[in-house]
């Protein structure tokens, strides 16, 4: 994000001012920032139309600004006290925002983007929650847990945009016609997302003194947290990793499910994005299950390369 462009939608109202960035310079800046920190997301959403990816990047960034009320080297800085009342702030916020009023013009894209695709507060709400288990709780003892976490700052992603995406009127129009559920199947794609952010951060979130796996499973195949701090590799710790990537991708596979039911214009870039994603598990088995001294991404070649192949499924299911 150019310095101009983000001074501009972060401007803050004045008493008695109006002075906003216009709609589309709220946008813009949107676009900049989730092509910054999201590139395999913003990719994806590339694919869409261009009212569909304006709404998906203002949801990004509103996730965005939740995250790095807790994550940023700032607030990690911060004392507990002190990330607990924003985070209170920020729900205030969050609130006032679903009753349309601004503040700046990142909240201002949200507002539009609202109006344009009404949906429920609820989980926006439970990604704050998400934020809260962050303050305090740095273990897992079970998947159950885990799994909880990962609905809230991430399975939720996918309630917030599965109205922005839309179903295919295929599905809707008859008068017989049920409208279909995707709620599930959006839900286990956020929850895949956050698993294989897990799983690709294991040495950085170790650095912040947390360990997302659960405990149960280091238990389970013998190796210790005072290892994992270590950054040992061994064959424990591999058979740990492959058990974890596997369920990662069964999760993927929950998701596949609901994509079908999607707006025709939705279903290419979900699959781009779903495939990518699970890309990254393909590149940590490359690395040996390596994520302490090597960090796994798909590059750039490939994720242009796997797009033909995306569009082909897209359109088959």
């Amino acid at each position: 994000m150019t310095a101009q462009s983000a001074a501009a939608a972060s401007r803050q109202r004045e008493p008695g001012s109006a002075a906003l960035p216009s709609l589309e310079e709220a946008y813009e800046a949107c676009r900049q920032e989730t092509a910054e920190w999201a590139k395999t997301f913003y990719l994806g959403t590339l694919l869409m139309p261009p009212a569909k990816r304006r709404a998906i990047w203002a949801i990004y960034v509103w996730c965005r600004r939740t995250d790095e009320l807790m994550d940023s080297a700032e607030a990690q800085a911060r004392p507990v006290e002190e990330l607990a009342a924003r985070l209170d702030a920020w729900e205030l916020r969050t609130r006032q925002l679903f009753e349309g009023q601004v503040r700046d013009g990142l909240d201002r894209a949200m507002v539009d983007t609202l109006e344009r695709y009404p949906q429920s507060l609820q989980p926006y709400l439970d990604m704050i929650e998400g934020q809260r288990m962050d303050l305090l709780q740095t273990r897992y003892a079970t998947f159950a847990e885990l799994e909880l976490y990962c609905y809230r700052v991430a399975g939720t992603v996918g309630l917030m945009t599965q109205e922005v995406m839309g179903l295919d009127p295929a599905y809707t129009s008859a008068p017989w016609s049920e409208r279909p559920d995707t709620s599930e199947a959006a839900v286990a794609l956020g929850i895949a997302n956050q698993l294989t952010n897990i799983l690709r951060d294991v040495g950085e979130d170790r650095g912040r003194g947390r360990i997302y796996l659960p405990q149960e499973d280091l238990e389970r195949f013998g190796y210790s947290e005072a290892e994992l701090l270590a950054g040992t590799l061994n064959d424990n710790w591999r058979a740990l990793m492959a058990f974890q990537l596997a369920r990662a991708r069964q999760w993927f596979a929950r998701s596949e499910a609901g994509v079908r039911w999607l707006a025709p214009d939705a279903r290419w870039p979900v699959w781009a994005s779903l495939r990518l994603y699970r890309g990254i598990l393909d590149v940590i088995e490359r690395h040996d299950y390596d994520v302490f001294n090597k960090r796994a991404y798909v590059p750039q070649a490939g994720k242009l390369l796997d797009l033909p192949f995306s569009y082909v499924i897209a359109q088959a299911r």
